[in-house]
């Protein structure tokens, strides 16, 4: 039966303090890997490690270009040392990611314990117009052996069916979702990642940033979007063991014993036409070919 041990840290920056914010995350990951040591898998809110403050919080000049990093480079370096030190698979929220051609993205990257970096995904939706980042333009998926794949998504990604519907088609089984969210849209961020989970038969891990820079409210949602944990404001700590045979059941004998989307679409989705897509039909992705009808 393969399980992932997660542990989701509602957690906030010491706004506009990025020595200060990365010190208190590697604190936080060594308190939470000997408070929890059954515990594989340890994700924080999108761009912790950024130092972003509250919406309405002043800084001198533009914070996105004084915060932003290269990917590899002297932070990652140290979040890949955490890894190994720790043991633990490290999901570090998100960077601002200073790209070669000068361009800014927001970026999730995945750390295995061997201190590899594994995935790098540039966020496709920005918040806009709000966030200036520059979208990215491919989704992201990485496999933890022995357990099965992730897909990583950043806040307002989750807003968009494509996200979770690509990610799932790509076989993840997991979606991994680092927010910042410090408005009143929350109540409906948490409805899309519901419906995401449920439409796309696949765990939701939303995990946002606490007060003050976020309302909190991260959530664990398993395949039939059933919210399994949900925190509150404050600065928080969710830990569950994800059952990925789940999955697999749910896809096969349906949400509630009943909805199988993926199987109606691998029989009839080649004869459904997509114009927003170019006017192209629906693939079977390779994860469900050898499954029942």
């Amino acid at each position: 039966m393969p399980t992932l041990a997660i542990a989701a840290l509602q957690t906030t920056p010491v706004p506009h303090d990025l020595e200060a914010s990365r010190q208190r995350f590697v604190e936080q990951v060594r308190a939470t890997r000997e408070m929890f040591p059954h515990v594989q898998l340890v994700v924080v809110p999108e761009l912790l490690l950024a130092a972003e403050g509250a919406l309405l919080q002043p800084t001198a000049g533009d914070w996105m270009e004084q915060a932003a990093v290269t990917i590899p480079g002297p932070l990652t370096d140290r979040i890949c040392a955490l890894a190994v030190e720790t043991g633990l698979w490290l999901i570090p929220g998100s960077l601002y990611e200073r790209a070669e051609d000068g361009h800014i993205h927001n970026t999730a990257i995945a750390v295995s314990p061997q201190g590899e970096i594994v995935a790098r995904y540039r966020k496709v939706f920005p918040w806009q117009p709000y966030e200036k980042t520059t979208p990215g333009d491919e989704f992201t998926v990485f496999d933890i052996p022995g357990v099965g794949r992730v897909g990583l998504a950043i806040c307002y990604d989750g807003s968009f069916p494509e996200t979770a519907r690509q990610l799932a088609w790509l076989g993840a089984e997991i979606i991994i979702q680092p927010t910042l969210t410090p408005t009143r849209d929350r109540e409906m961020e948490l409805v899309c990642a519901r419906a995401n989970a449920w439409t796309n038969q696949v765990y939701v891990v939303n995990v946002n940033a606490s007060d003050p820079a976020g309302v909190g409210t991260s959530a664990v949602i398993d395949p039939e979007g059933i919210v399994r944990q949900q925190a509150g404001g404050g600065e928080e700590i969710l830990v569950d063991v994800l059952d990925l045979d789940t999955v697999t059941r749910v896809r096969r004998y349906g949400s509630a014993g009943i909805n199988r989307p993926w199987s109606q679409l691998a029989r009839y989705g080649e004869s459904v036409r997509l114009p927003m897509y170019d006017g192209g039909t629906f693939r079977t992705p390779d994860w469900l070919k050898d499954e029942p009808a």
